[in-house]
């Protein structure tokens, strides 16, 4: 059985900008993962660490960075499939927890740049579930 944890937003850090920004301005934003192994006696896990990132002009607008984690059974294998479900699950929370908090920022009509899959090494993750 895998438990998710709920998604706790632990950086916050916005700078407005000097001056107003078009609407159509070149705001840059990515996202990244960090994957930190969990394990006790009976369990055995993951934690997922996204920060993601707006920037304008050279200037970081935003950084957010939200965690969560996933709670597995010691028996219970785990596939890049269900791996690339939990990746997905957590950016999915993160989104949410941005659309609730941009509202009061510049970036209110922006969205966050969707995961990038491809780049994702979900074998080193795998071997961390093992």
């Amino acid at each position: 059985m895998i438990e998710q944890t709920e998604m706790v937003v632990t950086k916050w850090h916005y700078t407005p900008p000097a001056e107003p920004i078009a609407e159509d301005a070149a705001i840059l934003g990515f996202t990244s993962l960090a994957v930190m192994r969990k394990r006790a006696p009976t369990k055995k896990g993951i934690a997922c660490q996204l920060t993601s990132s707006f920037v304008f002009n050279n200037t970081t607008i935003l950084e957010f960075v939200g965690e969560d984690s996933y709670v597995i059974d010691l028996d219970d294998v785990i596939d890049k499939g269900e791996l690339l479900n939990m990746v997905r699950n957590s950016f999915s929370k993160l989104e949410e927890k941005f659309d609730l908090r941009k509202l009061g920022t510049i970036l209110h009509n922006r969205a966050l740049q969707p995961l990038n899959e491809t780049r994702l090494e979900l074998e080193p993750v795998l071997a961390l579930l093992v």
